[in-house]
């Protein structure tokens, strides 16, 4: 395939568009595209970490896995967004793996290129720490969730989230990933679950059409999830 414009995709990242044209052809010698395919893995737990990534199109599934060969999935990266800054700052290892969710385009940027840009600009200094707070502030609130809510609170704030993401409440949504992906990221089960969704269709909440959900009762649905009502 055809190299893309590194610049121009860059320019269009939420994270460097504070640069000046200046400080962005500065940084380009240090980026480089990365094409990869659904299902690839773009590093393992314990590689040695040089850069940051940011997804340009795809997704990007971070994951660790148990001595039994189990699957957690920390996180799934979306477009826009970056990872491995931090580990790539501290000097350690990758800490999970990564994999592709679907066949995906991203820019990878060596740690050289990042510290000449914090250093040279302290919008893009806050951009990023920005990017990692909120990363955090996501995984304790996920830790806060597997610690406090119930089983069926998770599925359900998670169920109602998407529709709201979705944005069309008339309508079915799909999930935006499979459904042991998402056990997975709730800390459940496949068979939990599933469990739990045929609860919330029992209780003629949902609807459950193979990965199509649709919301009948939203309010019912945060009550389930634990959300105050009005």
């Amino acid at each position: 395939m055809p190299h893309v414009d590194i610049a121009a995709l860059l320019r269009h990242q939420p994270l460097f568009q504070a640069l000046s044209p200046e400080q962005l052809s500065a940084l380009l010698p240090h980026a480089q595209e990365v094409r990869a395919d659904k299902g690839q893995v773009l590093f393992q737990k314990g590689d040695p970490c040089d850069g940051m990534y940011v997804v340009v199109f795809g997704r990007v599934k971070l994951s660790l896995f148990s001595a039994q060969g189990s699957e957690k999935v920390v996180e799934v990266i979306q477009p826009g967004q970056s990872f491995a800054e931090a580990v790539m700052f501290l000097g350690y290892p990758m800490p999970v793996l990564a994999q592709c969710l679907d066949d995906a385009l991203l820019l990878k940027i060596d740690a050289d290129g990042i510290l000449q840009a914090l250093s040279a600009d302290a919008d893009f200094a806050r951009r990023l720490l920005a990017g990692m707070s909120m990363r955090l502030h996501g995984l304790v609130r996920d830790v806060e969730r597997y610690s406090t809510e119930s089983t069926l609170q998770r599925v359900s704030g998670y169920l109602l989230q998407s529709w709201r993401e979705a944005g069309e409440p008339s309508q079915a949504f799909p999930l935006p990933l499979n459904k042991n992906l998402i056990a997975s990221r709730l800390n459940l089960t496949p068979e939990t679950f599933s469990r739990m969704l045929q609860r919330l269709m029992t209780a003629q909440l949902i609807q459950v059409n193979g990965r199509e959900i649709l919301v009948l009762n939203p309010a019912g649905l945060g009550e389930f999830a634990g959300e105050d009502g009005d």
